[in-house]
């Protein structure tokens, strides 16, 4: 069944080609729930096999996450908080996961659009914040590229190396996501450190 699943996957991305990964990256990238890896290991895997390219992989993936995260603080700059709150649930917001972003971008500042990408579960909102916030459309970008550039990088190289074998790709992705946090977590401590003694 999940050799079956995989094998569909990467048809569909092979169909599809770049412009594919761009488009569901972008939907990824949004309000729309829709995991990134199951786009990204296949095309990774496709890259091993000689049939696509890891860099247009990247650039595709990179394109339209900035695409889906721009869709994300336009619609939180332009409508408000009151109305997210109110009819976010039809956009596929909850007012208990808005609140969760507000208060992680509350807590960590600008630089949390760049470590909420690195986050499961985090990374597709956390562009909402910061259109409340009206965060600079540089910083933000910037932040984000970088952010959503490493995940697209760790899942194709994933793909790329674990082919498609589910078990060990599960296996590696749980690791990864351990790692990823870690880093994180000193990312955050020397950027406060660095703060305070700014200050």
């Amino acid at each position: 069944m999940l050799h079956e699943l995989a094998q569909h996957l990467v048809d569909l991305i092979e169909g599809w080609g770049y412009f594919g990964i761009f488009l569901m990256m972008a939907i990824e990238s949004s309000f729309i729930p829709f995991p990134s890896e199951i786009v990204l290991i296949p095309a990774g895997y496709l890259a091993s096999q000689g049939e696509m390219s890891i860099t247009f992989i990247i650039l595709a993936a990179l394109a339209g996450s900035l695409v889906g995260a721009f869709i994300n603080y336009y619609l939180a700059l332009t409508l408000g908080r009151k109305f997210l709150i109110n009819y976010g649930k039809y956009f596929f917001i909850k007012e208990e996961s808005l609140l969760k972003m507000e208060n992680f971008f509350e807590k960590h500042g600008h630089i949390s659009t760049f470590t909420g990408r690195l986050i499961p579960g985090i990374r597709q909102l956390i562009s909402i914040p910061a259109g409340l916030a009206r965060m600079n459309l540089a910083q933000f970008s910037l932040f984000t590229a970088l952010g959503a550039g490493i995940w697209a990088l760790v899942l194709t190289l994933l793909g790329y190396f674990l082919g498609e074998n589910q078990a060990l790709i599960t296996e590696y992705l749980k690791e990864i996501t351990i790692i990823v946090l870690s880093f994180l977590f000193i990312l955050a401590l020397l950027y406060f450190n660095y703060q305070k003694k700014k200050r």
